[in-house]
């Protein structure tokens, strides 16, 4: 790393602001009208936003750099692709200005809205902040103008904001939308088309506020539905508001009225909904039913753990619902809560829901609420099945649960380990094949070990064992051992280990099988 020198000039990064040179602010316009060097990025065939926004505060002996972009989309004629280009010519200015700084000149470089705010004043920062003093001066962010320009309020309270470029695939965009609570999404152009379909999809249309050039004279502000795609340019984005719920300082909502998206259990519909516990099998899509594809497509709600929801393609009219692993019977009163303000839901799972899953949990739940309040036992809960992780990894390797076998947990959440060891014991005297699910996590490191020292206590050493991660995704991993041999230490949440029976076989090509017969 080259070390900074005294007689060295002071780099400024200076936001200008959105577009109104009357949200310049105070630092910056000192700044710039003081400057030896001010420097600034455009398109070839554009002028320069943030040079037409500070040009008044320019002093007439000022140096100026123009920093042309050798090209403004995603493709270039490079042999290392547009990135490539991009990060020379980002060091092709960072040693233009670099000359300026080391003749001891002050160097601003104008940047739109902030500079560190997708700015590429960001770019050649990163290159010579480790050679020049470097001070950076925010500035008002064209999202704020935007925000300003809807005039309606974007968070409230814990409402979460993402901020999103719009060069992601549809299908990412619209898994992030359908995530959050508010939301921007820059850099449009001629990605507005993919953007229109993604906010459609995550069923956002109706909350959706296109913002041109914002702050600007040109500024102009309407519906993203009422938006002719052939006239959107890059300086335009896409503001999401929250739901629009006044609340007092306490957070209580008080707004009298509600959309159907925000408070789907309190329409009137004079219908009762069915809840459906869906199983989306171990990984990949193809292994989803078609059955359960159907589901998907008319039900109102999704509910589930985030790996699993995320899973479920956003679409218009669908509303996907998040919690936490472990807020199981919850998940499933909320949902019955859904079907009985007559919405259809879905609940779903990874594997088979009847599994270690949600086909219990949403039963429990309808079962301890309706001891309460009939009108949930008179609710519809319909489970739907989905291939199983153990019959997946079992596939992957031969047909080690060809025989007669067990599935069984090792999580110690809900049943004491000394049940666990207990079943262990027994299904090792039975000579049954055992696939294990929850093998080990952060917060039970040593089950599998101890679980191992059962069977090998009860058994020997040389029964196949089979350890299948990540089943189903492009990162799978299976592989074969004994109970002699085996790492625990190996093993994580990603995976399924299956204990084969004493008649469990590895043929010579590797594959694993337990006979249907038994002597």
């Amino acid at each position: 790393m080259r070390t900074r020198t005294a007689a060295s000039g002071q780099l400024y990064g200076v936001g200008v602001g959105p577009g109104d040179p009357s949200l310049l602010t105070v630092a910056a316009a000192g700044l710039i009208g003081s400057a030896d060097v001010v420097a600034y990025h455009r398109a070839a065939h554009k002028d320069s936003v943030a040079l037409s926004i500070a040009r008044d505060y320019l002093p007439d002996n000022v140096i100026r750099e123009e920093l042309i972009y050798p090209v403004t989309t995603g493709t270039a004629d490079h042999p290392g692709g547009y990135h490539a280009l991009l990060a020379e010519f980002y060091d092709e200015c960072a040693e233009r200005l670099a000359a300026h700084l080391t003749a001891g000149r002050s160097v601003v470089v104008l940047a739109e809205g902030d500079p560190l705010f997708f700015g590429s004043f960001m770019y050649v920062h990163d290159l010579l902040k480790p050679r020049f003093p470097v001070e950076v001066v925010p500035g008002v962010t064209s999202m704020a103008a935007a925000t300003a320009a809807v005039g309606t309020g974007l968070c409230r309270h814990e409402d979460t904001l993402t901020v999103l470029p719009g060069t992601l695939p549809v299908r990412d965009l619209a898994d992030r939308l359908s995530a959050t609570d508010a939301a921007v999404i820059m850099k449009l152009g001629r990605t507005f088309p993919n953007v229109l379909e993604a906010v459609r999809q995550a069923g956002l249309l109706d909350r959706a506020w296109y913002v041109e050039r914002a702050s600007s004279d040109r500024q102009r502000v309407k519906p993203i539905t009422e938006v002719d795609p052939t006239t959107v340019p890059y300086m335009s984005m896409i503001v999401i508001t929250g739901r629009d719920l006044r609340a007092d300082a306490a957070g209580r909502a008080t707004t009298p009225t509600q959309s159907e998206d925000s408070a789907p259990s309190a329409r009137p519909t004079g219908r009762t909904g069915t809840v459906h516990v869906l199983g989306l099998g171990p990984g990949p899509d193809d292994w989803v039913t078609p059955e359960t594809e159907r589901i998907l497509g008319q039900v109102r709600h999704v509910l589930g753990y985030r790996p699993y929801v995320e899973r479920v393609v956003p679409r218009e009219g669908l509303t996907r619902h998040y919690s936490a692993n472990t807020v199981e019977v919850d998940r499933g009163v909320a949902a019955l809560d859904l079907a009985r303000g007559g919405d259809d839901v879905a609940v779903v799972s990874g594997g088979d829901p009847g599994v270690f899953a949600m086909a219990s949990a949403v039963l429990e739940a309808q079962q301890t609420a309706g001891a309460e309040d009939p009108s949930y036992k008179a609710i519809e809960v319909r489970v739907h099945p989905g291939v199983t992780a153990a019959h997946a990894a079992s596939a992957r390797v031969g047909a080690p649960l060809g025989g007669d076998h067990a599935l069984v947990s090792l999580s110690d959440r809900l049943k004491p380990w000394e049940v666990i060891e207990q079943r262990l014991r027994s299904l090792a005297a039975a000579d049954m094949a055992i696939a294990i699910y929850n093998p080990r996590s952060v917060t039970r490191p040593g089950g599998l070990a101890r679980a191992r020292e059962v069977l090998l206590d009860a058994t020997d050493g040389d029964r196949v064992v089979v350890i299948g991660r990540r089943i189903g995704k492009a990162d799978e991993t299976v592989s074969v051992t004994t109970l002699r041999d085996f790492d625990p230490e190996t093993v994580d949440m990603g995976c399924l280990v299956i204990v084969g029976s004493s008649t469990t076989t590895v043929t010579g090509s590797g594959a694993v099988w337990t006979p249907r017969f038994q002597s």
